[in-house]
């Protein structure tokens, strides 16, 4: 229920602080005096699209903020689902900045709109007179019966199974779209693995290639060196080796005479066999080089096969090829995988579509049912609305499609005169006639909703009608929060509160307020409605007559 309202820079109103009461409220006030623009704060308050022209000229910011009793109202999960602090009294808040930007907030947490919009449509419903189109809408119709029908948890199960309906079915074409590129493909994948496979690729077997092939290609340099060198460390006359080895044995020969350099023979007999391995290497190297002109080609052509296997697929290196070759085996693999894949999952969808029609039968089921019900307490309160020979009628058509709603189509039929044909809505019905209708579907599915705004909804009625549709939103107010924006004097009778918003001019603009009326304010309030600012003793007289009939 909405017990507080704080408007600050928001078009005309500059500060407007206001507390709403349980019970049915009415507001009234002279065309232009601002209603609408009350209207339009608590619309922001509940989600609607943000537009920096209504801040007031020459502020920066306006500010809307609701205070909000939902103690009654079982919102504990909604909170913890968006990780919000749960408080009796909840607070909405929304800015909006003159650069168009906004922020909003639940008890001072900052909060995206899709978690303002949830909480604000649990609290608030704003019946303004371009709703009563809703009345063509098939989803309108659906809502209404679902309301009526209080099938939750039907709904809920025909949802989930929705759900995973369609999910199966996305998976299903998204495979499908696969397997088909796939086999689009198949051709060139095989043909480009066994490309690969013929290849046969090998790790680091490039820089093996590379290195061998730069001996190749200098062997007989490679070899000239080699053998000087094998000369030079190991041969009869000269060499090294043998220099060094005579150089050990006579350090050998005086080991006892050199005290603390004993270990001269020791490191010479060390760098002998270090030398000796050396001389070794470097001999039987000499003798293996070779040069090999076969060999040299043959590795000049497999380079040529790697380099070019790597500029085509644009890797740079073997090891890079060999990657590509166990993605295509797999691509290959999987392509011939698809269609197991494929019946699997059309096998899982055929099950999923059986448990989703069951549920929505089921669902349609309990939709049916409430049908007649719908009917009779439509036709009760718009005969006793004055529409004499009211019929109303919901026809509700399956189809063979599968929507978030169900496979049921609802579409509103009326007649309002005697042996008229059912037609749509909004082919048939006045404006006054919408109303009334739209006000006794409204009054047949608030349970649940704590605050319902009308906004004018008895545009196009007048007199005992009037009254009539007060005594509605009375009744609709047991046990809730109605507050009624009308234009009407037996409306406004008949509400528990009554509120008057009002232009006044400062000295630098004009302002719009509201302000809650005393008993002998109404008086004047509901005779300015009957006769206008010039106050007649009729009009005053019959504004009392009218608030006397209430109590």
């Amino acid at each position: 229920m909405l017990k507080h309202l704080h408007i600050q820079n928001y078009a005309l109103i500059t500060h407007l602080d206001i507390d709403f009461s349980t019970g049915f409220s009415t507001i009234t006030g002279e065309t232009g005096a601002g209603k609408s623009i009350i209207i339009g704060a608590l619309g922001l308050l509940m989600g609607a699209r943000a537009d920096s022209k209504v801040i007031t000229d020459g502020e920066q910011k306006c500010v809307i903020e609701g205070e909000f009793d939902v103690s009654e109202y079982g919102l504990e999960s909604l909170f913890e689902q968006y990780d919000l602090d749960y408080s009796p009294i909840c607070t909405i808040r929304r800015e909006l900045l003159q650069n168009g930007k906004s922020r909003s907030f639940v008890n001072d947490t900052p909060v995206t709109l899709a978690p303002l919009k949830e909480l604000s449509a649990r609290l608030i419903d704003i019946h303004s007179q371009h709703e009563n189109l809703l009345l063509a809408d098939r989803t309108f119709g659906l809502h209404v019966v679902d309301a009526v029908a209080q099938n939750g948890s039907e709904f809920q199960a025909y949802s989930t199974a929705y759900t995973a309906y369609k999910q199966t079915q996305k998976r299903l074409d998204a495979l499908r779209e696969e397997a088909a590129n796939a086999a689009a493909n198949a051709d060139y994948q095989t043909f480009q693995l066994r490309e690969r496979k013929e290849a046969q690729l090998k790790e680091n077997e490039q820089e093996e290639l590379e290195a061998e092939e730069l001996i190749l290609t200098h062997a007989e340099d490679v070899k000239q060196n080699l053998t000087a060198a094998s000369g030079l460390l190991d041969a009869e006359n000269g060499a090294v080796l043998p220099m060094l080895q005579e150089c050990l044995s006579r350090l050998k020969a005086i080991e006892p005479y050199l005290g603390q350099y004993r270990d001269l023979s020791e490191r010479t007999a060390s760098a002998t066999i270090e030398l000796r391995d050396i001389a070794d290497t470097v001999a039987r190297l000499a003798e293996e080089t070779e040069a090999d002109p076969a060999r040299l080609t043959f590795i000049v052509e497999r380079l040529d096969l790697l380099n070019s296997l790597q500029q085509k697929h644009h890797l740079g290196s073997v090891s890079e090829l060999i990657a590509l070759q166990e993605s295509l085996e797999q691509q290959v693999g999987k392509n011939e995988s698809y269609e197991l894949d494929i019946k699997a999952l059309e096998k899982q969808l055929s099950a999923e579509e059986k448990t989703l029609r069951t549920a929505a039968a089921t669902l349609h089921k309990s939709r049916a049912k409430v049908l007649p019900y719908i009917k009779q307490r439509l036709e009760s309160q718009l005969v006793s609305l004055a529409i004499a020979h009211a019929r109303v009628d919901i026809q509700l058509a399956q189809t063979d499609d599968f929507t978030p709603s169900g496979t049921d189509e609802a579409q509103i039929l009326f007649a309002a005169n005697k042996n008229q044909t059912l037609r749509r809505v909004e082919e048939v019905a006045s404006g006054g006639e919408t109303a009334r209708l739209m006000l006794c579907i409204k009054a047949l599915i608030a349970n649940g909703q704590p605050t319902i705004i009308f906004d004018e909804i008895d545009t196009g009625v007048s007199g005992e009608v009037a009254s009539k549709m007060g005594e509605i939103m009375l009744q609709m107010a047991t046990g809730r929060q109605i507050i009624a924006i009308t234009h009407l004097p037996q409306i406004a009778a008949k509400g528990q509160h009554h509120y008057a918003v009002y232009k006044q001019d400062t000295d630098n603009r004009t302002e719009t307020n509201i302000r809650l009326l005393a008993p002998e304010e109404r008086v004047t309030e509901i005779a300015k409605i009957l006769s206008g600012n010039s106050l007649t003793e009729a009009a005053l007289n019959n504004a009392k007559q009218l608030l006397d009939s209430q109590s």
